[in-house]
């Protein structure tokens, strides 16, 4: 992991767990991530080739360009990215582990930035994972988008996450030429790359509309105030 943000996830994640392999949905307090909260979301991945938004914070549909509840996740991704991280979301839930996953990602002018996806496995209401909390960074300079959303992600690595591994220097890759957008569903495939590095890091402020989020969720929670849709 890179972003600071992304280990303070992972963090409250573990804390969840309270001696379970992972923890569950409803035990998730939207209050306790609220500095983050705009960016991190519900992914069902109970069919992790047709894994889903369940919610996504409202910085990240902006990203995206629109409201991501119900959007397929790998609709966005090009096509040799899919099956790849179809196999990573099933390694993760099998394995309970939280997993990084890196990549570039492109405006509709072609505009690159270098992301971050961090995924931990939780339950919902049965014994084994069939979803994920995430949270979708930028970790590169995020002035080339200019306010415009991004279209099309493309996965550079993966890494599965250990516990207390220490934060590390960090030196991003170049990036790609810019794709393009006519032909990337038919983009070439890529081989994935599991990186050997350790973990780096950066922090974020609540806004306004994360209360509206949170508003969003606490109305959906349950008497605990856990997050549940």
């Amino acid at each position: 992991m890179k972003h600071r943000n992304s280990h303070l996830l992972v963090g409250y994640w573990s804390r969840l767990r309270c001696g379970r392999d992972v923890p569950d949905q409803c035990d998730i307090d939207p209050r306790a991530i609220k500095r983050m909260l705009s960016f991190v979301f519900i992914l069902d991945a109970t069919d992790p080739e047709h894994a889903h938004y369940r919610l996504a914070g409202t910085s990240l549909c902006d990203r995206y360009g629109f409201e991501l509840k119900g959007a397929r996740y790998l609709a966005h991704w090009e096509a040799g990215s899919r099956g790849v991280l179809a196999g990573i979301l099933k390694q993760s839930l099998a394995t309970k582990q939280p997993v990084a996953i890196s990549s570039f990602g492109t405006t509709p002018e072609g505009a690159i930035v270098e992301m971050e996806t961090v995924l931990a496995p939780v339950t919902f209401g049965a014994e084994k994972p069939t979803r994920f909390i995430g949270m979708t960074q930028v970790l590169s300079d995020p002035s080339p988008l200019a306010g415009r959303p991004i279209v099309f992600q493309r996965l550079i690595a993966s890494q599965f996450v250990r516990e207390g591994e220490p934060l590390s220097v960090y030196s991003p890759p170049p990036p790609p030429a810019p794709p393009s957008l006519r032909s990337h569903p038919k983009a070439p495939h890529l081989k994935l790359i599991v990186s050997r590095q350790k973990p780096v890091s950066a922090n974020f402020d609540m806004d306004e509309s994360m209360q509206a989020l949170i508003s969003r969720l606490d109305a959906a929670a349950q008497p605990t105030g856990a997050l549940v849709k």
